[in-house]
Order: structure tokens, then sequence, then C-alpha cells
């Protein structure tokens, strides 16, 4: 691909340019490293989606939660509990230090996804797929043909839902499914949590499988050469009922909080938890799913790996918890199937789509 080409045309093809760039299947990474000076005119996106240049509302006395999960089974966990109900209510964020995953399997995914996405082009191109049932892929914005500005990162993509080990490319395999083992406990373990903080027994979310289905994320965001004009990911909240993620110490995410965007700063051996929408719709808003996104930037490559869980993958509804309604509290939202509201999800740009409105009675 001449990517040269994507900045000269003096008539602008949208389509052109961006089937273009999605049949080369060399990503962000590969026009980074073929020495563009410009990005790409379908990367820009409007001013109103942009940071402000001068935010006229400091920020800095908003800090999003940090939970010490040290303790849960002892004295403490009620304690626990109550920082993830206020957490979960008021922010939709929180971060979480003690949580059982040792230090050197957080750094061996960082490097694992590292390795993948660094490896030569060709041997990711053959996974390049925009085929969103295949359980091992490559892409760069799932949602690239249908949105109005493309995003900065590349993403490799594993369903581990019926998956065989032997898809997952070599140089990452292992850690791969020693991650994913450790993030399924820790998953569970928030869901007990999360489920007594809603004053339901410690089981009740496990039993009706919102954390049965795992799919891991392993984003990597090139340093940009135009940052100010771009997004690493647009705002956006997560269709699923709980996002455990891991970022390297880079920076970027931001949360909306109070009107104002708010950075979660790395913090060394932390991960970072965060409700979706589903788990909102089940709460009747109880809890809260809400707007993120990360900043683009010159320093780079940012890495990092977001675990969706996603419930149930066969014919199996969800609505609003009977349990948490009542006649002044009455639900807000219909009963979905989880393959509706991911469907509705992945044909929808990810910048504008709200999965809560398309389930609202």
């Amino acid at each position: 691909m001449n990517t040269q080409q994507l900045n000269t045309d003096s008539v602008y093809d949208r389509t052109k340019e961006v089937k273009q760039f999605d049949d080369s299947k060399i990503g962000v990474k590969g026009l980074v490293d073929s020495g563009i000076l410009k990005i790409p005119r379908f990367f820009i996106h409007p001013p109103e989606n942009l940071p402000n240049k001068v935010d006229p509302t400091p920020q800095n006395h908003l800090q999003v939660p940090v939970i010490d999960l040290a303790g849960i089974y002892d004295s403490r966990r009620k304690e626990i509990v109550d920082e993830i109900r206020r957490a979960s209510e008021n922010w939709g964020f929180f971060q979480t230090v003690n949580h059982g995953i040792p230090s050197s399997v957080l750094d061996g995914i960082i490097e694992g996804v590292r390795k993948f996405h660094e490896q030569p082009k060709e041997d990711k191109m053959e996974i390049y797929t925009r085929e969103f049932m295949k359980k091992v892929r490559f892409s760069t914005n799932y949602d690239l043909l249908q949105s109005r500005a493309a995003n900065w990162r590349d993403t490799f993509t594993v369903l581990f839902d019926g998956l065989d080990p032997e898809e997952i490319p070599p140089l990452c395999r292992d850690i791969m499914m020693d991650y994913s083992k450790h993030v399924m406990r820790l998953g569970e373990t928030l869901s007990e949590l999360l489920s007594e903080a809603l004053g339901l027994g410690p089981d009740y979310l496990k039993k009706i499988q919102c954390t049965q289905t795992l799919v891991l994320t392993g984003h990597y965001y090139p340093a940009c050469p135009e940052p100010e004009q771009t997004l690493g990911t647009g705002r956006h909240s997560d269709p699923d009922f709980l996002t455990i993620l891991l970022q390297d110490q880079i920076g970027g995410l931001q949360v909306i909080h109070q009107q104002c965007w708010v950075d979660v700063p790395p913090i060394p051996g932390a991960l970072v938890v965060n409700i979706g929408d589903l788990l909102q719709l089940m709460t009747n808003d109880k809890l809260k799913s809400v707007g993120h996104r990360v900043l683009a930037s010159h320093i780079g490559p940012r890495i990092s790996v977001a675990c969706f869980f996603n419930g149930s993958r066969e014919e199996k509804s969800y609505g609003p918890i009977v349990d948490l309604l009542s006649d002044d509290n009455p639900p807000k939202y219909r009963e979905i199937k989880m393959r509706d509201f991911l469907q509705f999800f992945l044909t929808t740009e990810l910048d504008e789509k709200n999965c809560l409105d398309y389930c609202k009675l």
C-alpha cells in the first residue's frame, strides 16, 4: 500500500481509503513502521471529541477509587464489599491491589501482547480478520468500516469459550492461558463481592453465568505523529458484565465522572475494574457503566490487556434482577438475549452507540 497516497489525493474517497488500509492487513503499527509523518484522514476525530487544550474544570480533586482486596476472607470483607458498592454506584470504575495475580504474570502478559504485535507483519496478517466469531484474531478497529473516525490502535483478540489453545500463536500461548486462568478466578471473586454489595447471595451472579465467557483483547497503541488529531480509543462503555483491565505504565486512560474526564493513572501491580452495560441493566441502574476513552500520544507503544466477562452465549436472556425491583423501582429495561446485545454492539459505531438505550423499555 502506498501510505503517502492516503494523504495526498486531491479528491478524498474515504471508503476507498479505508478499504485500502483494511485490505493491507498491516494495522496501525504498519503505518508507523512505513514512516508516515501525518495520520491518514480517516483517523482524524471531530474537534468536539478530542481533549480540550485548556480544561476549564480542574479535576485534580477527583481520583478513581483504589480498593485493597487483602483480607476478603476475614474481618475486612464487609469493608471491602462496602468500598466496591460505593465505587460501582458512584464511579463505575475502581482499581484493585492485592488481587492475587502475581506481578510476574502481569509483566508476562504485557510482554506477550507486545511480542504478538511486534512480530513480522506477515505472521499477523495470517489471522487478520473481521469475522467476530473467530476465536483468535488480529484486527484494527472492529468498527473500522462503519466508523466516522478510526482509533489509533491494533488489537489481538482471544475468545476462550471452547478455545483450542493450539490456535493461539506459540510466542504468547503459554502466558495467555496462564493469565486467563488467573483472571477467571479473580472475576469469580469480584462477582461474589458485587453480589454481596447488591444485598444478594455471594454466588448469585455466578449462578446466572455472568462470568462464564471470557474475551481477552491485547491492545497496542503505537506512538502517534499527530496525537492531537485522534484518539487511542473513543468514548464508549463496555457491552459486558464486568471488565478487568491491565495497563502498562504509559497512561492515557480516562473516565467520565461529574462531567469531567478523570485520569486513571497506572499503579504498578494494580488492575482496573469497571462495570459493564449488562450489569447496569441487571441492577436497574444501581451500578453504573460509564464512558471512558484512551488518549493518543507521541509516546509509545502503549499496551493494555482488557478481559471482558460476557456471560452465556446460549439462548439465555438477561434483564433487571427481580429481587432489586419494587413499586418504587420498576424495571427500566427489557430482557435481551446475549447474542442480540452483542450483535447490536458489533454493528454500531463505537463512539456513538448506547447499548443501554437500545434495551430501555
